[in-house]
């Protein structure tokens, strides 16, 4: 089995880790090394294998797919696992666009609603609303980007009253996640699959330009249903058929984990699983083969 925790790459400097990336800074540019590390409820719970790859190759799809609306900060995949990137300044902030109300973390807005409240990210929701059911449009919820610890929540208010950005590039970011939401909506319609959700992360290049960067449309990043059962499902008020990570955290959320304390172990069984789903996920999404690598070589 081929699994790729982490990376050491000699010649290039310091390391640096989020929670699922290796990368390293050579001077302009950011070299990114997907491995195969998973996280959820803001912890890293694990490795399986080929999710690297698959995610770094069906982002890599969706840039190529999304370029004409924001510029991304996408310049080569060298490797299945590496994407060298411009080196851009991280916009502290996660959009987060939502076309349903659903969600089982802390951030989602189907637990508060669920609790009575209405007003949720400053953003009026109408009474009666059940769970799973699509919103009469697409909203930002915005939280965040912790480096450590939990995510937390955001009004549009807050962001420009703590002038985290400027409103001029607030307004860029909230028109290109509406747009980019609408493409990926329409792509995974095709594919028979519906993005219910998904967060976009923005930067600024050396001249101060948006750029979309991080990762786009992800089942890291996304929630995805399948399309010919979500109907009946909520008509039923069962849970729709995921196609992502959601049956990891309602996996979890099953055993009273929702990221405090220590995590359930994982049977192997159940590591294989989500694998697969990774592999399936990018096969459905792009319509290509997925061909896993067949060494821990990272090719630069």
């Amino acid at each position: 089995m081929t699994v790729l925790k982490t990376v050491n790459l000699p010649g290039l400097g310091k390391k640096y880790q989020g929670k699922v990336r290796d990368f390293y800074i050579l001077g302009d540019k950011r070299i990114i090394i997907t491995t195969d590390r998973l996280s959820a409820f803001d912890r890293v719970l694990g490795v399986f294998e080929s999710k690297g790859q698959a995610l770094n190759q069906l982002s890599e799809f969706w840039f190529e797919k999304t370029k004409n609306i924001i510029q991304n900060h996408m310049i080569s995949v060298p490797d299945p696992n590496v994407m060298v990137v411009k080196n851009c300044k991280l916009i502290p902030i996660e959009m987060v666009v939502r076309g349903y109300i659903t969600g089982v973390t802390n951030t989602s807005i189907w637990g508060s609603y669920e609790k009575g409240e209405r007003v949720i990210y400053g953003i009026k929701f109408p009474d009666g609303l059940k769970k799973n059911q699509k919103l009469p449009v697409p909203v930002i919820t915005p939280t965040t980007k912790a480096e450590k610890g939990h995510d937390e929540r955001l009004t549009e208010q807050e962001i420009i009253q703590r002038k985290i950005i400027s409103p001029h590039i607030w307004k860029q970011m909230k028109g290109a996640a509406l747009k980019l939401f609408e493409r990926g909506q329409a792509i995974c319609n095709k594919a028979g699959i519906i993005l219910v959700d998904t967060k976009y992360e923005f930067g600024l290049d050396s001249k101060g330009k948006l750029m979309l960067i991080d990762e786009i449309h992800t089942p890291d990043s996304s929630r995805f249903w399948i399309k010919k059962t979500y109907l009946e499902r909520f008509k039923k008020g069962l849970e729709p058929e995921n196609f992502d990570k959601e049956f990891l955290r309602i996996w979890y959320a099953k055993r009273g984990y929702k990221g405090d304390g220590k995590p359930p172990k994982m049977p192997d069984t159940f590591k294989k699983k989500v694998s697969q789903r990774y592999i399936a996920i990018y096969e459905k999404i792009t319509g290509k083969k997925f061909v896993p690598r067949k060494t821990n070589k990272i090719l630069i």
